[in-house]
């Protein structure tokens, strides 16, 4: 019976400490998104270096963001799916690179692309980690809306401005839904906190 409960406890303390990197991480992630989006705004349409570099670094963030994901993990746990997007993260970065050679159309499918594969795995993370932490419905709702809004900035990319503005938004609503998850994830610690 002792050693039953010593291993609930030690999952709970895990599961505590998970999510305590996790909220750091999300709400990191609302802040970094809000002044991406300023500087997009403020920047991005008048100034074509500016606007390169902004495109070129909301990618790159990702995949540093996703490897704090993964360091916030336990060492049992699955990590093939950030992986998986911490490569297709690289690869869009490049890929940005490339296509802001021809024009910020075609960067802009790149994004669009790049929004509904991460939205699929963001959406197959929040399934999977629902079974331990309350807050997760937020990336769920997330992965699904990032999956939609990858086709919509591909339909906008030819569009002068709207393009621009549609990827703004894509990142305003993923800045939305971490900030969710991060409140939500305060629950799950304060109900392990209560349980340990």
């Amino acid at each position: 019976m002792n050693s039953a409960n010593q291993i609930n406890t030690s999952f709970s303390d895990e599961a505590v400490e998970t999510a305590r990197s996790l909220r750091k991480l999300y709400f990191t992630r609302v802040a970094f998104s809000v002044l991406w989006i300023i500087s997009v705004v403020t920047l991005g349409k008048t100034n074509s270096t500016a606007a390169t570099l902004l495109f070129i670094i909301y990618p790159a963030w990702d995949v540093l963001a996703t490897f704090f994901d993964i360091k916030a993990n336990s060492a049992n746990t699955n990590k093939t799916p950030q992986y998986v997007n911490a490569g297709i993260s690289i690869l869009t970065t490049i890929a940005v690179i490339v296509a802001l050679q021809k024009g910020i159309p075609e960067a802009l499918i790149v994004f669009g692309v790049w929004a509904s594969l991460t939205g699929i795995i963001q959406l197959i993370l929040g399934l999977r980690r629902r079974k331990y932490f309350e807050g997760q419905w937020p990336m769920i709702l997330s992965g699904a809306q990032s999956v939609l809004a990858g086709g919509f900035i591909i339909y906008t990319a030819h569009v002068a401005v709207e393009g621009v503005v549609s990827l703004a938004g894509y990142s305003a609503f993923g800045a939305f839904y971490f900030l969710l998850a991060a409140i939500r994830l305060g629950k799950t610690i304060k109900n392990s906190t209560a349980i340990a």
